[in-house]
């Protein structure tokens, strides 16, 4: 975990999905690698949610999660760093929406709106998708983030497909606040 929280930090989430290989350790490895980044600082993490293919739908179920992170990167540095993860992990982009080993989406980052070519920011399908809110609903909270949480929460009420997304696991990511298991 790092060891190191920026003074100017914004709080972040992260979709994380993966339905190729070992999932959970693809995910889970793909935390890691966040948190190990010098300016980036895993939070929090949601359970693991199993969920059926939206889009393409002739591929494998996914496991998908969100987590909550501290950094003091621009947003798109810190999707830059995301992309470089998910190609470090195997992540080929060949079908929209198709199979993949890894995927990792920047949601919504504190004080912060884009609308780039690069990046929209908050991410401008979220609120459609069950498989995104309802493990953002997990590590959403209160503070700067409150109004978001509320709108997140909004939403998930409104969504009328959660039946596609079971809990599959609780994630066993230590955070930042919680002592480390031996």
């Amino acid at each position: 975990m790092s060891d190191h929280i920026p003074s100017e930090y914004s709080e972040a989430y992260i979709a994380l999905g993966a339905n190729l290989g070992n999932r959970e350790a693809t995910l889970m490895e793909a935390i890691r690698r966040l948190d190990e980044h010098p300016r980036i600082t895993v939070m929090r993490c949601s359970s693991l949610y199993e969920t059926e293919p939206v889009g393409y739908l002739d591929q494998p179920n996914f496991i998908n999660m969100a987590i909550a992170v501290r950094t003091d990167l621009p947003p798109e540095q810190l999707l830059r760093f995301m992309l470089e993860t998910e190609q470090a992990l195997g992540r080929e982009r060949k079908i929209r929406w198709g199979p993949r080993t890894v995927d990792l989406d920047l949601l919504w980052m504190e004080g912060d709106t884009r609308d780039t070519a690069e990046l929209t920011l908050p991410h401008p399908r979220m609120m459609e998708r069950a498989f995104v809110l309802v493990p953002l609903s997990d590590v959403v909270t209160g503070g700067h983030a409150g109004d978001f949480r509320r709108t997140v929460e909004t939403a998930l009420e409104q969504l009328h497909e959660k039946e596609g997304v079971r809990l599959w696991k609780t994630c066993n990511w230590h955070t930042a606040s919680a002592p480390l298991e031996n």
